[in-house]
Order: structure tokens, then C-alpha cells, then sequence
């Protein structure tokens, strides 16, 4: 068993969810935030990776504003790919397995149906570039990673779309929410349980991870209220009547091909896991 993990990125929304199932557990656990660990300085990473002597690295740190990173390509490209390098390098050098949390912006949205793990990537902005450069250095520095692509990712730490939705239907009566943009909700608590079953084993390689299923953010936003039982009009618009700095895929409805033929069960529906979200008491 790998007694000895380190999350990177450990006090934001992934990480601190991360940590708190893995300490509980059983597992000697390092929830580093940025002050603890600055992935962008290599010999600070290092250090600090020869010191705990991991058996597995978790690598949720990440630059996640995906708008601001349009102008901010350096930033993003210094966090996401050689921060990512930085991280791979020193898990090589200590021996420890690395799971890398990526991003369904990967893609570029134009398919018809599901990506799967072996569709070509085509990042569409600055975000989904970087992260994807990241995954090139993974493989190219490691020798036992775990690449686990995730989507619309929501949970009881940070901020996220359900705590925005509940947040404006407080001061609103209605609501309009993008219809044209499909993808995988996700549920923090079960990725993060599933990022524990996949560095147990030695089935390396790029995952899809995601609650099943998918949904528009029209659809999301209404099954939150629904849940919740909270009486708005959403009303469906278009990303042309919303528009943002950076563009994001139209579809990025992942398929969990690679959890399927590598034994693994899947993960549950999406709507079951947002009604224990939603009833869990942590908002």
C-alpha cells in the first residue's frame, strides 16, 4: 500500500477534498498549498519532495482562471505546464506515482458524441493549452502517472457553478443560463475517491473522470433549483449572448472508455451525486 501521498494544490477545491478522504483513510498525507509549495521553482519542489519522501504525488495545483489566462498566457503556461513539469520531475526522482488532474478544455468541443481518452486533443484557449502541455511533460518525465481529465467540477470547498447558482437565485427571480455548452458535472467527493482507487493499482495511463452522464448549464442550473426546491425562471441562451474572454468547447461530454477496459467501475449518475451535494448541509 502507498502510505505516504502528497496533494499539491491542497487547500483549494479538489485538493482540501483530496486530503480530507485520504487522511481519513489512513494515509500520511501532505496537503501543500502555494506557501508550502511553489511549483513554478523547481529546486523549491525538489526539496521539498526529497524531504516527505512520497509514495504518491496528487497534482491538483493548477491556474484556473480560465478567462483571465486569455491574457495572461505566461502565467498560465508557467503554473500548468512547466509548474506540471516541475511536479513530474521530482516524483520521478523520488519514485512515487503521480496522478495529474486535467481538464476537459483539452478539447475543442466540435465533436458529435463522446471524447474519449484517445481522441486528439485541440485545446480551444490559453487554459486548455497549458494544461494539455502539461500532460505532454507527465509523459515525458514520468514513468508511472495517472493523466485524470475532469469537468464542471463542484464540491464543499471554493467556489464553483452550484454555489454561484444558489448564490444569485437569492437576489434574483430569473435566470439566464447558457443552453449551448454540454458537459460532465462533477462531483469533487467522487473524483477525488476515484483518483484513490486509480493510483492503488499499476493501470497507468489517461482517464476520463467525471460523474456519468451530461447536461447543458441550463440543465444543470435547473436541476439545482429543482433539488433544492427553489421556485426561478431560468430561461436557455446562447455563448453568443454570453460572451467571455475565452472560448470554451461547445461539447466536452466525456466517455469513460479507459475506466471500462481497465476494470474500474464507473462513476455514478450525475444528478445522484449533486442531490448528496446538495443535502449534505456543507453550502
Amino acid at each position: 500500500m502507498s502510505n505516504k501521498v502528497i496533494v499539491t494544490g491542497g487547500h483549494g477545491q479538489l485538493g482540501t477534498e483530496l486530503t480530507i478522504m485520504l487522511q481519513k483513510r489512513g494515509y500520511e498525507t501532505y496537503g501543500l498549498g502555494h506557501q508550502e509549495l511553489d511549483i513554478t521553482n523547481l529546486d523549491h519542489v525538489r526539496r521539498v519532495f526529497q524531504k516527505i519522501k512520497p509514495d504518491v504525488v496528487c497534482h491538483t495545483a493548477a491556474y484556473t482562471a480560465v478567462d483571465q489566462a486569455e491574457t495572461d498566457r505566461d502565467g498560465a503556461f508557467l503554473v500548468n505546464a512547466y509548474g506540471t513539469r516541475n511536479v513530474a520531475l521530482a516524483a520521478e526522482e523520488a519514485g512515487a506515482k503521480l496522478v495529474y488532474v486535467s481538464t476537459d478544455y483539452v478539447f475543442d468541443g466540435t465533436k458529435k458524441g463522446t471524447y474519449s481518452e484517445f481522441d486528439p486533443p485541440a485545446p480551444l484557449g490559453v487554459y486548455g493549452q497549458s494544461k494539455y502541455a502539461g500532460e505532454q511533460f507527465v509523459r515525458a518525465f514520468h514513468s508511472k502517472f495517472f493523466i485524470a481529465r475532469t469537468s464542471w467540477v463542484y464540491g464543499s470547498y471554493g467556489g464553483n457553478f452550484v454555489r454561484t447558482m444558489l448564490k444569485l437565485a437569492a437576489d434574483h427571480d430569473r435566470l439566464n443560463v447558457v443552453d449551448d455548452q454540454r458537459g460532465c458535472p462533477t462531483f469533487t467527493k467522487d473524483l477525488a475517491a476515484k483518483i484513490i482507487d486509480l493510483f492503488q493499482t499499476d493501470r497507468y495511463g489517461t482517464y476520463h473522470v467525471s460523474n456519468s452522464g451530461s447536461c447543458s448549464w441550463y440543465e444543470f442550473a435547473r436541476a439545482i433549483f429543482e433539488i433544492k426546491g427553489i421556485s426561478i425562471q431560468v430561461d436557455p441562451c446562447t455563448t453568443a449572448e454570453f460572451p467571455r474572454p475565452a472560448k470554451r468547447p461547445e461539447n466536452s461530454v466525456f466517455e469513460h472508455m479507459a475506466l471500462r477496459l481497465n476494470g474500474f467501475e464507473d462513476v455514478r449518475e450525475w444528478k445522484q451525486a449533486l442531490k448528496e451535494f446538495l443535502s449534505s448541509g456543507s453550502l
